[in-house]
């Protein structure tokens, strides 16, 4: 596991609750976000993954609670959020990472199924950031006035920025997380100072979605069309939310006269900028999968081709118009 480029302490003295935080990329998230200083507390429907996620967060010296919960009922949002906290006794960070997926060509997906991955992705989200806002705004429950509001991040994909094959119910309700994304951070971020953001993750290998999208026979193959010719890991995302979560969410890279800065994990080491000026963006960590195309022709081919083009041009007379017209 690559190091963290983060200072250990950079979370401390936060709270931070995530929906889907038991397992896979949210697990990692819980994990990353309490080795960096966090309090975590986990929401999940599978009582015995809660628990398990919660021990392995305690064993290697992280406060961390569980609670059995499912993001589709109002009434075990609000118990969830408001035990999280009696028990920390302030709530700074939301992920909502609680998900639903699973491969169906359009014509064979009912509208219970539909609704279903809807309720759990977008409603979920919803549902979970209206019963925090008076925990996460500034001046709220826990929260000292003089400091800022809390922030939200809301778990996202790239499925919708194109389209994607027997997905069509997925990629509405991430379509619909990033529009909450960003009216939230609208609204919220004026009225209540608290930060809205998402983050798209790509393929992640060892995960859940890899298997029960039956992607893993096909990765190496997908790899040889991607930029980077591989998938992603969950430490990736998770890292994001780390810098999204903490104070290095408003930091800036420039140059000051001689003073070029050019190592990204130097920077967030040596300089803290408290600016937490990142809000209504979705950050999309793929790798840049989801620019990737088919090449038309070889990279020599399209050299070649460049050549002679150019070299025709040289010759052929400039500026004189083709038409007869």
């Amino acid at each position: 596991m690559v190091e963290s480029p983060f200072k250990p302490e950079i979370l401390r003295g936060k709270v931070a609750l995530l929906t889907g935080g038991g397992s896979g990329i949210g697990y990692e998230i819980s994990l990353q976000l309490g080795k960096h200083g966090a309090s975590i507390a986990i929401m999940g429907r599978r009582k015995h993954v809660v628990d398990s996620a919660v021990s392995s967060l305690k064993s290697v010296g992280i406060p961390a609670i569980g609670f059995e919960g499912d993001v589709r009922k109002r009434d075990d949002a609000a118990r969830v959020v408001e035990s999280t906290f009696k028990h920390f006794g302030r709530l700074d960070i939301l992920v909502n990472a609680a998900a639903g997926n699973f491969l169906v060509p359009s014509e064979d997906l009912s509208s219970n199924g539909f609704r279903t991955v809807m309720d759990i992705d977008s409603v979920g989200t919803f549902t979970m950031c209206l019963e925090a806002l008076k925990y996460l705004k500034k001046g709220g429950l826990g929260k000292d006035p003089s400091t800022a509001g809390g922030t939200i991040i809301n778990i996202s994909a790239t499925l919708h920025y194109t389209a994607t094959w027997y997905q069509i119910h997925v990629s509405a309700a991430k379509a619909a997380v990033d529009s909450i994304t960003r009216n939230l951070a609208l609204e919220w971020g004026t009225d209540y100072d608290i930060r809205v953001n998402g983050i798209a993750p790509g393929p992640i290998g060892d995960t859940a979605g890899m298997s029960k999208l039956g992607l893993e026979g096909i990765a190496s193959e997908a790899m040889e069309k991607m930029p980077l010719f591989k998938v992603g890991e969950k430490w990736d995302i998770a890292m994001a939310a780390v810098y999204i979560a903490s104070d290095a969410g408003g930091f800036f890279a420039t140059a000051y006269g001689d003073l070029v800065c050019n190592s990204y994990k130097g920077l967030v080491q040596e300089w803290s900028y408290p600016g937490k000026y990142v809000n209504g963006t979705t950050l999309v960590v793929d790798g840049g999968e989801w620019l990737s195309k088919p090449r038309h022709f070889p990279k020599d081919a399209v050299k070649q081709l460049s050549r002679v083009v150019e070299k025709r041009s040289r010759h052929a007379p400039a500026g004189i118009p083709q038409s007869k017209l």
